[in-house]
């Protein structure tokens, strides 16, 4: 459950810059935006992983 409260987290901590990037078109927000993306793809991953290991332990 901690990765998965690292997604939260990561989530609202990028939410200001999507609505930078999308709304006023600032660049840089929008570089923030998909460096916290890929650090969310990978938290996905590392979970999904967890999950499955979990489930075949059984």
């Amino acid at each position: 459950m901690e990765k998965f409260s690292k997604v939260k987290e990561l989530l609202a901590s990028v939410e200001a810059d999507a609505e930078k990037f999308y709304s006023a078109g600032n660049n840089a927000a929008g570089t923030r935006v998909r460096k916290a993306m890929q650090d969310l793809k990978v938290l996905a991953q590392e979970i999904r992983t967890e999950v499955t290991e979990k489930k075949n332990a059984k």
